[in-house]
């Protein structure tokens, strides 16, 4: 069989004067995306112009170019009518039904719509803001506090034990489901410095061995998940009060009932780990 190659995607701000072909246009309405949607797949609309479709944007965003096709991102009136023959839908509804370059660039789109509808005003001294030229910012034409789109940055950690790694579940996961530790950057902070006082504040390991894994923009609303492997160094395992329902060692052999969906990193980082550690077969 042979994998198609995902379209190359060159992020732009400004858009050309003489575009004469339809574009990819990724429209919110809060954080539904429109989309064409059958049972099986998902396609995002493509016009010369979202208007075309008879919706109207508030604001929009020029992209960039994926493959040949130009791209926007837009967002619509709370409470806008899809136009016939589509319909409104998460994000994450849209995994495995849409293609992985058009899935990523929607998550993309979602940021910057949800940045652009958040700085409209100047958080330094409340004057509307302007978009800057060239860059993807919002200007105070007041202050000239320049406003960027933000994001927060959280380390996914996989603590390993010789073939067995460490898998803990928050009060608001789905029953039954385990997922490898993760929290948020603070200021001042290195991501392996983060690593390590995550895992000691929420189950009270030591670790060694910070091994860079790989990491993934996570639009909800406006991550970026960087993934490790690290050592056990010591320490049991207690669980972080409101924070950690429970936290175990698990091998290949005894996993938990739910694992995290293919969607995300931490599942990629877990499927490593389980593929490491299974027997050798000759």
């Amino acid at each position: 069989m042979v994998l198609a190659t995902p379209e190359r995607f060159t992020a732009l701000v400004t858009p050309p004067d003489d575009r004469t072909m339809p574009a990819l246009w990724f429209a919110f309405q809060g954080a539904q995306i429109l989309v064409r949607r059958d049972a099986q797949s998902a396609s995002v609309p493509s016009a010369m112009d979202i208007g075309d479709f008879g919706v109207l944007p508030k604001r929009s965003q020029y992209l960039g170019i994926l493959g040949e096709q130009h791209c926007f991102a837009c967002e619509l009136e709370e409470g806008s009518t899809p136009p016939e023959g589509m319909q409104w839908s998460g994000l994450r509804a849209l995994f495995g039904s849409i293609d992985d370059s058009l899935f990523a660039l929607a998550g993309r789109a979602f940021q910057i719509v949800d940045w652009d509808r958040s700085h409209q005003f100047c958080g330094r001294c409340g004057t509307p803001t302007v978009i800057k030229n060239h860059e993807r910012a919002r200007e105070c034409p007041s202050c000239g506090q320049v406003h960027y789109p933000r994001i927060a940055p959280a380390i996914m950690a996989l603590v390993r034990r010789g073939r067995e790694f460490l898998l803990a579940r928050s009060p608001h996961f789905a029953p039954g489901m385990y997922s490898a530790l993760a929290g948020f950057v603070e200021p001042g902070e290195t991501l392996e410095q983060t690593l390590v006082r995550e895992v000691r504040e929420e189950v009270g390991i030591e670790v060694a061995n910070v091994r860079y894994f790989a990491s993934q923009p996570w639009p909800f609303p406006h991550s970026l998940m960087i993934a490790f492997n690290a050592d056990y160094a010591g320490g049991e395992i207690t669980p972080q009060a409101d924070e950690i329902e429970a936290a175990d060692w698990f091998s290949i052999d005894r996993l938990p009932q739910v694992l995290p969906s293919k969607i995300s990193i931490s599942r990629r980082l877990i499927d490593a780990a389980l593929q490491d550690a299974s027997p050798v077969r000759y």
